[in-house]
């Protein structure tokens, strides 16, 4: 639970460093509301993480089968749908107030709730991909690893697996970065018709955070 906790602080803050700027709200602090819900998001994505092993600890559930699902299989998956779930907590004032979109040369034309939707679920899909691979994609190679008895030593396997893991998270963070453009594009179909009646543009693009 602490190392999950841990994990999912870390996230957050990040989260809440690179997300869109541009949200604001009179009637309460944006600042105050995200860290609410910010911490929110790690205590209950911790507990998720946490609990498949601690209900296997708790009754002693030592098969095979559920050892593999558990320690193997299962937080890969978790690891990325909480990660995702975290960005959409943290920044849901983005498509709750919307964000800045701007014309091809930049100009503000607008504020809107559907480029900021569109800006948290991008962000959150790159979150789950690189976190559910980085959790997932080490395992798999561990598993030939181990077969092949390349690594006889338990103590050399543990660095092997750092290494596997830290190999495949640096790997794939460019890739999830790269998944959606920083600046993102929104087609002129997609947005409020407030904005669309005050110019002629086609298309509008806006900062989708990291």
């Amino acid at each position: 639970l602490f190392l999950q906790f841990v994990f999912h602080t870390y996230t957050t803050a990040f989260t809440l460093v690179n997300g869109n700027g541009t949200p604001k709200a009179e009637e309460y602090s944006l600042q105050q509301k995200q860290i609410f819900l910010g911490l929110g998001a790690i205590s209950y994505s911790a507990c998720v993480g946490a609990l498949p092993l601690a209900f296997v600890n708790r009754y002693t559930l030592k098969s095979s089968l559920m050892q593999l699902v558990v320690r193997k299989l299962l937080p890969a998956p978790l690891f990325g749908l909480t990660s995702a779930f975290t960005v959409a907590m943290v920044r849901s004032p983005e498509f709750d107030n919307g964000i800045e979109v701007m014309d091809r040369n930049g100009k503000v034309v607008g504020v809107s709730k559907k480029a900021g939707e569109k800006a948290v679920m991008e962000t959150a899909l790159s979150r789950a991909v690189l976190f559910g691979t980085t959790f997932f994609l080490p395992e798999v190679l561990m598993y030939f690893v181990q077969r092949a008895r390349f690594v006889k030593n338990p103590r050399a396997l543990v660095s092997v697996r750092m290494t596997v893991i830290m190999s495949v998270l640096a790997g794939m963070l460019p890739v999830s970065f790269s998944m959606f453009s920083q600046c993102g594009e929104i087609k002129r179909a997609d947005l409020e018709p407030e904005i669309l009646s005050s110019t002629e543009e086609t298309e509008f693009f806006y900062n989708r955070g990291i």
